[in-house]
């Protein structure tokens, strides 16, 4: 859906860098350091996401309808837990894996929201091949993300398109946010968590001369 390499994103931002002797191993940190949550292009699409539903619900769904507070609350979770998540990895991998999961099944919950929207008015979902679909996906592609981007069509398209937009989106996000997932696993499994990293800190300290 997405442009494969630019949003295989799970990086936090640039890596530290740190210059260490030809015969000095790098030496394992306590607290890893972390990138900018806003660094994140998974954070920086569901932000969009957040704006275009923000307008979406207000403008589209009638007045006391529950399902403008679901909708914005749905795009409102994926995108503070995977601020959360970013912020909670300095100290726990394991926070960070069950925010960033919960950011996920946020947005999957949105989808279903905008599915519904089209679905119940018999209104046309775009097929993933179609012009419109490959448009967006294309403008998906600019970075930094930004609601600018999008900002003519929500003010001047009918809700049908807004609507297919926002499933465009959500389905950018909820890939990269599958990356992210699996890099997260992958360091869970191969590092551990801030006990693992003490014990092995203390042992190491321990067998020093």
């Amino acid at each position: 859906m997405t442009s494969e390499k630019n949003e295989k994103n799970g990086n936090h931002g640039s890596n530290e860098q740190h210059s260490h002797s030809s015969h000095s191993p790098p030496q394992e940190r306590l607290l890893p350091p972390r990138g900018d949550y806003h660094t994140l292009l998974s954070f920086q699409k569901a932000e969009v996401i957040y704006d275009i539903t923000f307008r979406f619900a207000h403008k589209f769904l009638s007045r006391g309808d529950r399902t403008i507070d679901q909708m914005i609350q749905a795009a409102r979770s994926g995108k503070k837990n995977l601020l959360e998540g970013s912020k909670a990895g300095t100290t726990s991998k394991e926070t960070e894996l069950k925010l960033t999961n919960v950011a996920r099944a946020s947005l999957e919950e949105l989808l279903d929201d905008y599915r519904d929207y089209l679905r119940a008015r018999d209104l046309r979902q775009w097929d993933k091949d179609s012009k419109e679909a490959q448009y967006v996906r294309k403008l998906g592609r600019k970075t930094p993300p930004s609601f600018e981007h999008y900002r003519e069509f929500v003010e001047t398209r009918p809700p049908a398109v807004i609507a297919n937009i926002a499933l465009c989106l959500i389905h950018q996000a909820n890939y990269l946010i599958d990356q992210q997932l699996r890099r997260l696993e992958k360091d869970f499994l191969a590092q551990g968590g801030l006990r693992e990293r003490m014990t092995r800190m203390r042992l190491s300290a321990r067998n020093k001369p």
